[in-house]
């Protein structure tokens, strides 16, 4: 299920990204798979890190046509995800998939989230610290482990984020954990396109030649002192 839903969604952002509608271009993505929720409910689905732009077959790099306001419609993204996944579904599990299961599955709206463009480099790297390496539970949320119960703070997103505190049995918080705890040999962070393995020690490159250089705007101000280690800080004696 892990391996269709990464093959699903870089299926629909490379598809889209090489319709001129959108963008006529070979786009990028960056996916890590995110299982958890804040009670360790499991909740699968994709973060994914897609540039604002993309590489022609002529070597050219263009950007969105919607000036950088978003990259594709998710409306009609959601879509096109629902009908992939379940296509996938068929081939992969055609045994456990019911015509009834199937029309569930149609009948409901499926979801594309799109977040608005990072604005730094620094804002891109902080976004995937939180995914990369972190496991279902930190410690500092465990609030007490005693009489074969956990105690954990959790948030409530339906109440605005409010922060809560969970009491579980040992063994149901030992099922929830270990829900998370993937199979050996799976891999929870993939990369697609001019980003892929066997394309970026080409691609990265080149594209940023493409890419015009950024001005850094010099701070106005008295200019930095620099310290010479031969010069003693003391006020009175400034020889050493």
């Amino acid at each position: 299920m892990y391996d269709i839903l990464f093959k699903t969604a870089w299926s629909v952002i490379n598809t889209f990204g090489h319709d001129k509608k959108w963008l006529g271009a070979q786009t990028g993505m960056i996916a890590i798979l995110h299982t958890w929720g804040q009670t360790l409910n499991l909740h699968p689905h994709l973060h994914c890190l897609v540039p604002g732009g993309g590489l022609t077959k002529d070597g050219r790099w263009i950007m969105s046509k919607t000036q950088s306001k978003y990259l594709f419609n998710v409306q009609a993204m959601s879509k096109v995800f629902r009908a992939r996944f379940i296509s996938e579904l068929k081939i992969q599990i055609p045994d456990l998939l019911t015509q009834d299961l199937i029309n569930e599955l149609y009948g409901k709206n499926w979801l594309v989230y799109a977040k608005r463009p990072f604005e730094s480099v620094h804002s891109v790297i902080e976004y995937l610290g939180r995914y990369t390496h972190k496991v279902a539970i930190s410690n500092h949320r465990l609030q007490d482990v005693s009489g074969g119960k956990v105690s954990f703070s959790y948030k409530d997103y339906k109440e605005q984020g409010k922060k809560k505190v969970m009491t579980l049995e040992a063994t149901e918080f030992v099922r929830r954990f270990a829900m998370h705890i993937l199979d050996r040999g799976l891999v929870r962070i993939r990369h697609y396109g001019f980003l892929s393995n066997a394309s970026k020690k080409d691609t990265i490159p080149l594209i940023r030649s493409l890419l015009p250089e950024k001005k850094v705007k010099k701070k106005k101000g008295p200019k930095p002192e620099f310290f010479n280690p031969r010069k003693c800080p003391c006020p009175r004696k400034r020889d050493a």
